[in-house]
């Protein structure tokens, strides 16, 4: 590694990469993207890393270290971004920290004006998209009807155990979380307990999808960004897999219907998924920009 640029050159791998991390001292955070998994927030963290204002996170999009980093400690932490005295902002995403026990509180704690962006997808596509991403990368061997039927059980004391010993990998809530994840109002309530509603920003991910500049608009007015006009293309990752069986859809259309309503009526919600919608597939376009440098750390694909 001679020879390289110390600033720009990429990271390869944990024990590497810690160290380098660490002899960096960079810029706390002004926003994170908190979710949700299979819900859009790559490109969402994409989209509003690519505003001139903006300054990527150095560790991929994120450092997860509001939820399994955390050990690592808060000089690790602003290691992870750029050292900033221009003016402009920088940030990261991981879809974890939502649904992690933890993380609101030690983001509410450690970075206490912390502004939050949350992009929701239809419940019930999220779902089939976590079980067929589990699926596709071997965590899963159940069928889609028997993971959800037995999705109770496997949860069972997976998030009280993560509480009292934070190093706990808890597989089964990363994993296997298809219903929980889309139950979106507890998770709100939670970073609401923790952040005020008026540094939480919602959008809804078809949407996004959709009419990218105008929500992106949004965004970065709630970021204290001028304008900026979406000049690239973003298309995430697109996973192919059969339509949801009919029969699942409807079971999961009335499992989820009370959990909607109770999110319809937050603060910062102003959209509603149809019943008869479905986004199984999600073209979000808008523009990219690489992050400084990579390094793959256990945070990585935690999601």
């Amino acid at each position: 590694m001679r020879g390289q640029n110390p600033v720009t050159r990429p990271l390869i791998d944990l024990a590497t990469g810690t160290r380098a991390v660490m002899r960096r001292k960079g810029t706390p955070p002004t926003f994170v993207v908190a979710g949700t998994r299979r819900g859009g927030s790559t490109s969402l963290y994409r989209m509003t890393a690519s505003h001139p204002g903006v300054a990527p996170c150095r560790v991929k999009k994120g450092s997860h270290y509001f939820d399994v980093n955390h050990h690592r400690g808060w000089r690790w932490f602003l290691g992870c971004f750029p050292a900033l005295s221009d003016g402009r902002i920088t940030g990261e995403a991981s879809p974890y920290y939502m649904f992690h026990p933890l993380a609101a509180m030690r983001m509410a704690r450690e970075v206490p004006d912390l502004r939050i962006l949350v992009a929701l997808r239809n419940p019930i596509d999220r779902a089939w998209s976590h079980y067929n991403y589990s699926l596709n990368n071997g965590v899963e061997t159940l069928t889609f009807e028997e993971a959800v039927s037995q999705e109770a059980e496997r949860l069972d004391g997976e998030a009280e155990r993560l509480v009292s010993d934070p190093r706990y990998p808890a597989p089964h809530l990363r994993h296997h979380s298809y219903l929980a994840r889309g139950r979106y109002a507890e998770q709100l309530e939670r970073l609401q307990t923790w952040i005020s509603p008026e540094r939480v920003h919602v959008l809804q991910t078809e949407s996004l999808a959709a009419h990218p500049q105008r929500e992106m608009d949004r965004v970065w007015r709630f970021l204290g960004l001028p304008s900026y006009t979406l000049t690239e293309e973003i298309r995430a990752k697109q996973q192919k897999y059969a339509p949801m069986p009919p029969a699942m859809r409807a079971e999961l259309t009335e499992y989820f219907r009370p959990f909607n309503q109770r999110l319809y009526s937050m603060p910062g919600v102003s959209f509603q998924w149809s019943e008869q919608q479905s986004a199984q597939s999600l073209d979000l376009v808008g523009p990219a920009r690489p992050a400084l440098d990579t390094v793959p750390l256990d945070g990585t694909g935690v999601t």
